[in-house]
């Protein structure tokens, strides 16, 4: 897919205020589906941590046109279809992937869901059970488990820190009135983004998403409560366990989904740890063997992020493997990376992102995300550029500002030493 093919979307606003995006690929075999809705756990309160996953669930479950989970399923498997859903801190997305004749089946059951939900009492019984087994198996997990520690310890006990899902409690809690409220409040037009993607015609799309969504009730938007950039008291979190491996993760705050430094952090974190190729797989795998995997991330939110290094070690590696990677991101500070390493990082990043972009629903996932949480899209061929245009001063530049004086958070799960000396290594010592 050429360039110009890639940047052919359309953005029509419905007249209640829903955003609908449009991006037509001809040569596809399908049509993805994906609606975003503007709600995710930082929204909730400490009673409603959970609501948005649970609420996610439930519109799963039965409308007044197809009162069963199997009726909703059938209309999209039925057509040879795919369907699901999943819940961030910050957003709802409800998708579904067809082949592209069926598309308006697509779009008929998403908007049913959205809108006509009954949210049967029985269900939402059946469905309370369901989630909470989810949450119980995320936290026999330890790769899982150690994602929600660190959250934990790095932003605290406010919104943007919660788990996503809530916990057992909180969700066996909920009650139907809170979902219709929480609905009222968060699903409407203004707060959403219909994002189409495959072998479709735009101008048939945005008059079948009026048909379909043109009567979805309007609403005021809500104020959003901002996030504390501050690393919490409790930065160390550790769940001993009696298991092999001692699984790590490293964080420190970072930055935000608008912040301009984001093309720098992109670079930057794939150079320390993205592919087999980068510092951290060098230095912890294949130099020490210590671990064998070992990579970093970031998360970008509205207003606050941060910037993480996982591992699964041994015990007896643990604290090596934690000193090795506290000095990769502290040569990122001293060292100015090399021509020759920034020139293949940067066709990595670059790469990596195009490869990304391969199919209709990558593209329904990628506009609607952007055009809900920035305001726009930004063309592939644009953020290729912004990447591409990355300096070494750039990345040293980012790296003191996340780490010169950096505030850790460390969590792990499973075999570990005490949080005193790994809060020394956090520290230098």
């Amino acid at each position: 897919m050429d360039g110009m093919m890639a940047n052919n979307w359309t953005i029509d606003t419905l007249s209640n205020g829903l955003r609908v995006v449009v991006t037509p690929i001809p040569t596809a075999q399908s049509a993805a589906v994906s609606l975003w809705v503007g709600v995710g756990s930082r929204d909730e309160t400490p009673e409603t941590n959970g609501l948005s996953h649970y609420i996610e669930h439930m519109l799963f479950k039965g409308t007044e046109r197809r009162p069963t989970a199997a009726m909703i399923s059938e209309a999209i498997e039925g057509a040879g279809g795919g369907l699901n859903a999943f819940t961030t801190k910050e957003v709802t997305c409800y998708w579904n992937n067809v082949p592209y004749e069926h598309v308006d089946t697509g779009l008929d059951v998403l908007a049913d869901m959205i809108q006509r939900s009954v949210m049967d009492p029985a269900e939402v019984e059946r469905e309370r059970t369901v989630v909470q087994q989810e949450l119980r198996r995320g936290k026999d997990s330890p790769g899982n488990w150690v994602t929600e520690l660190i959250s934990d310890a790095t932003y605290g006990d406010q919104p943007i820190g919660w788990p996503i899902g809530g916990t057992l409690d909180t969700v066996a809690a909920m009650q139907r009135d809170d979902f219709f409220a929480h609905m009222a409040t968060y699903y409407h037009p203004r707060n959403a983004v219909l994002s189409v993607a495959g072998n479709v015609d735009a101008a048939r799309i945005i008059d079948l998403a009026g048909k379909q969504f043109g009567g979805w009730a309007q609403a005021e938007p809500v104020a959003r409560h901002a996030a504390t950039a501050e690393r919490p008291a409790e930065y160390i979190r550790l769940d001993e366990r009696e298991i092999e491996q001692s699984n790590l993760v490293l964080a420190v705050l970072g930055i935000g989904r608008s912040d301009p430094d984001k093309y720098t952090l992109d670079i930057m974190n794939t150079a320390l740890g993205r592919g087999m190729s980068s510092r951290l797989f060098t230095e912890v795998r294949e130099r020490r063997g210590l671990a064998y995997s070992v990579g970093s991330g970031s998360s970008r939110y509205r207003d606050i992020g941060s910037v993480s290094v996982s591992a699964g070690v041994t015990r007896e590696h643990q604290e090596e493997a934690l000193q090795v990677i506290v000095a990769e991101l502290q040569r990122l500070v001293t060292e100015r990376m090399g021509d020759e390493e920034l020139k293949r990082t940067k066709d990595y990043a670059a790469g990596s992102f195009r490869l990304g972009l391969e199919t209709p629903m990558s593209f329904a996932q990628r506009l609607g995300g952007q055009l809900l949480q920035d305001g726009e899209i930004e063309p592939p061929d644009v953020t290729v550029a912004r990447l591409r245009a990355v300096t070494a001063d750039d990345i040293q530049r980012v790296a003191t500002r996340l780490f010169r004086e950096a505030k850790f958070s460390l969590a792990v799960v499973g075999p570990s030493a005490p949080a005193d000396r790994l809060d020394a290594i956090l520290h230098g010592a």
